[in-house]
C-alpha cells in the first residue's frame, strides 16, 4: 500500500484530439460532475488538447503526449502549441506550494485491436495492484508496460506518481464507438471506487499475480532508401494483438506478394499492430514478452 491518502485525481481526455472516446467522456463528466464524486478525494477532469479537438486532429504542431519530459517542460525555447499546452498542464497538475495530483487516468483510443488495455504509469506496486484489480473485474482487460514504464517518460501520465492510461480499440480515428465508450466509462468508475475503498481502509481484493505484457522493442515497416513503405502488415498478423508470434511466422507482405517472416529467436506478443498514428513514428508494431508478476503489498 502507499502511505497516506489519495487527495487529487484527474481524468484526462483529448490528449490526442481525434480520439473521441476520451473527448466525449470528459464532456459527459463535465456535464454530470456528480458521476465523479467520491467522499474521500477530489476528482476533476481535463480536456488536454482543446485546439486539436476542434480540428479533429491528433495534434496541432506535435504530439502532446511526448511533451512532458522534464527538460522540455523547463525549456523556454520550446513554444509550439503543444509545448505551451504541456507547460500549462504541468503547472495545473503540479502547482508550486500546493498538493500535486496523485492519480492521473489518461483516456486514449487506438486503431489497433488492443481491446481494453491498461498501461500503468510505472511498475510501482500500487499501480500494478490497481491494474490487477481491473483485470480481475473484467478478464478482457490486459496490462501492458512500455519500454520506459516509469515517471521519466515524456507522457502526460508521468506528471503523477500513480495512475494509468486506458487504451481501447480498435476504433477509427475521429469517430465514437458506443461499446468502447461504455467500457471505458466503467473502467473509470472502477478505478475511482478502488481509490475510495483504499482511502477508507477497506481495500478491495486483489490477486497476488498479474499477467503483464512488457514491451521489448518496436519494429518499423520495410522501407526503401527514400523512406517509402515496401510492405504491409501480413493478413495473418493483422488484428492479432496480444497473440503469440513465433519465429518464422508471417510478419509483413510486400507489394509484390512476398511474405517476410518474423526473424526473432523467441516467441513475442505484438501490440499496437498497424496503429494509424504510429506510421509517422516508424512503428509497425511493438513487440512484448508475456510475464507473470507476483505482486507485493508495499
Amino acid at each position: 500500500m502507499i502511505s497516506g491518502l489519495i487527495r487529487r485525481v484527474v481524468v484526462v481526455g483529448g490528449t490526442h484530439g481525434n480520439e473521441l472516446t476520451g473527448v466525449y467522456l470528459i464532456k459527459k463528466l463535465e456535464q454530470f460532475p456528480e458521476l465523479l464524486h467520491r467522499s474521500s478525494f477530489e476528482a476533476t477532469t481535463l480536456l488536454a488538447n482543446p485546439e486539436a479537438v476542434v480540428l479533429n486532429r491528433r495534434y496541432v504542431d506535435r504530439d502532446l503526449n511526448r511533451c512532458f519530459a522534464d527538460e522540455d517542460l523547463a525549456n523556454p525555447a520550446l513554444m509550439s502549441y503543444e509545448d505551451r499546452r504541456a507547460k500549462a498542464i504541468a503547472a495545473q497538475l503540479k502547482p508550486e506550494n500546493q498538493p500535486n495530483v496523485d492519480v492521473i487516468i489518461d483516456l486514449h483510443s487506438t486503431t489497433a485491436n488492443m481491446g481494453l488495455t491498461i498501461l500503468p504509469s510505472s511498475k510501482q506496486p500500487f499501480n500494478l495492484r490497481l491494474a490487477a484489480h481491473l483485470s480481475a473485474l473484467d478478464p478482457a482487460v490486459r496490462v501492458c508496460c512500455g519500454v520506459q514504464c516509469n515517471q521519466d517518460t515524456p507522457m502526460l501520465r508521468s506528471l503523477a506518481p500513480f495512475g494509468c492510461t486506458l487504451e481501447v480499440g480498435a476504433i477509427a480515428q475521429g469517430i465514437l464507438e458506443a461499446h468502447y465508450f461504455q467500457q471505458t466509462e466503467r473502467l473509470i468508475h472502477a478505478i475511482l471506487d478502488y481509490l475510495e475503498a483504499m482511502n477508507q481502509g477497506i481495500p478491495l481484493p486483489v490477486s497476488s499475480h498479474i499477467t503483464l505484457y512488457q514491451a521489448i522493442a518496436s519494429v518499423d515497416y520495410p522501407r526503401n532508401a527514400a523512406g517509402e513503405l515496401q510492405a504491409m502488415i501480413h493478413p495473418q498478423l493483422q488484428f492479432k494483438d496480444y497473440e503469440p508470434l513465433h519465429p518464422g511466422e508471417p510478419m509483413f507482405l510486400t507489394f509484390t506478394g512476398e511474405t517476410l517472416p518474423y526473424q526473432g529467436e523467441s516467441t513475442v506478443f505484438p501490440v499496437f499492430i498497424n496503429e494509424a498514428a504510429y506510421y509517422e513514428k516508424a512503428i509497425a508494431m511493438v513487440l512484448t514478452e508475456k510475464q507473470n508478476i507476483t505482486l507485493t503489498n508495499k
